[in-house]
């Protein structure tokens, strides 16, 4: 048995995913001629109160649209120093959109809106990047599943709004907050100029994620989706995964949930872990004591075909999963109180 908790990516679609995709009714998408994908994007525009929606290959490409429909090139978003669009999209701020991160150093990738204001350029003083986004990451990957307080994003708006800048949200982990905190989709769709929701993480599908946001800033998704090379054909089978995975695996989150904080309570038992991050959902972030080899750690996991990733200076992160079992929940728990 092997046991993979590098991420919630590496998920498999169920018999009843895969049979929703066989038999889906599929057209160009390209035309907009795909009644699966048409649905998909509908279903969710409705689900965040926003007029639309599209499909995107990859989170990735979701984001860095948003960025491109947001900002102008030498214009500059402010983002966490923990955000994954600094992160891990290979750059594509700068490389798509010719714009610049103000990093903000907040707490498990997550600020404050009296931050968020200071790290505002003044539009006059043209010797400094023009400001005209901000963006955050619920829940923060780098922050260990960390869910934002809706309370400080409210504020954050506010900041937003009076300054005239773009508030986007890139929410490839949203439904893990969402159901963590018992939250409404709307009330993101009413802060959020644009959202982008992954369908091929916590959801298990096997690849997909839309950006979400009403016509007056959605008009250009299209043409910027098709200049980095995201227009596809009939889509409509991965679009069925994710209508099935709306349907069938997002209230099961709580059990990804549960198991990652039955885990981070073993761990806080282990003579060789110095800290364990909050648990609030997937994610769970734990750091080893100096004198412990993080490579000589891995390599016992490994031994017992458990797979984790290493996240640089003693720190180890696990994800669980819809394809991490009862059974490999139970085998993890016995092998790491016998480290």
């Amino acid at each position: 048995m092997t046991i993979d908790l590098r991420s919630d990516t590496v998920t498999k679609p169920t018999k009843g995913m895969l049979n929703a995709m066989l038999t889906a009714k599929v057209g160009d998408d390209v035309y907009k001629e795909d009644p699966t994908v048409n649905a998909l994007e509908k279903r969710l525009a409705n689900m965040f109160g926003k007029d639309d929606a599209l499909f995107f290959p990859t989170g990735s490409m979701a984001n860095q649209a948003a960025l491109k429909l947001h900002t102008n090139p030498g214009e500059q978003v402010i983002c966490d120093t923990y955000a994954h669009i600094y992160n891990y999209e290979g750059g594509g701020a700068s490389f798509n959109s010719g714009i610049s991160c103000k990093l903000i150093d907040g707490h498990r990738g997550m600020f404050t809106a009296e931050q968020a204001e200071a790290s505002i350029n003044p539009p006059d003083f043209y010797h400094s990047p023009l400001t005209s986004l901000i963006a955050i990451e619920n829940t923060t990957n780098k922050g260990g599943g960390a869910c934002w307080d809706f309370e400080e994003l409210k504020r954050i708006k506010n900041v937003a709004d009076n300054y005239n800048l773009g508030y986007h949200l890139d929410g490839a982990r949203l439904w893990n907050a969402l159901v963590a905190k018992g939250e409404n989709p709307k009330h993101y769709g009413e802060l959020f100029d644009t959202i982008s929701v992954c369908l091929s993480k916590g959801l298990g599908c096997p690849i997909g994620s839309v950006l979400i946001g009403n016509k007056d800033i959605m008009k250009g998704a299209i043409r910027i989706r098709k200049i980095l090379g995201g227009g596809m054909r009939q889509v409509g089978y991965l679009a069925a995964a994710g209508l099935y995975a709306l349907d069938h695996h997002l209230e099961r989150l709580r059990e990804d949930h549960i198991k990652a904080k039955e885990v981070g309570e073993v761990l806080q038992n282990l003579a060789s872990i110095k800290k364990v991050e909050p648990i609030e959902t997937n994610i769970i972030i734990f750091e080893l004591n100096d004198d412990v080899d993080e490579a000589k750690f891995l390599s016992k996991l490994n031994e017992k075909n458990i797979h984790i990733i290493g996240m640089g200076s003693n720190k180890l992160r696990m994800v669980t999963h819809l394809d991490y079992s009862d059974a490999m929940h139970n085998t993890l728990i016995e092998t790491l109180r016998a480290l």
